[in-house]
């Protein structure tokens, strides 16, 4: 998943705007990865890097294990 640090026009994805703080692709966009070495360098018309990379979390919502009621002995 990348983020936009530098506002930009996508000509690539039929004009879409991308404002800073955006995340890049949008949904239902799929670029290529050289469109991404474009964005992440300053190999593009603007001459800087126009997104930049971010880890992504992954929310996991694990339950703990139940525990079973023994039986006692008595």
């Amino acid at each position: 998943m990348y983020r936009v640090i530098a506002e930009f026009t996508d000509l690539q994805d039929n004009g879409h705007k991308y404002k800073v703080g955006d995340i890049y692709p949008r949904e239902g966009y799929s670029p290529t990865d050289l469109r991404i070495k474009e964005l992440t360098s300053v190999q593009n018309r603007q001459k800087k890097q126009l997104i930049k990379e971010v880890a992504v979390e992954i929310a996991v919502d694990v339950d703990k294990p139940k525990r079973r009621n023994r039986k006692s002995n008595k």
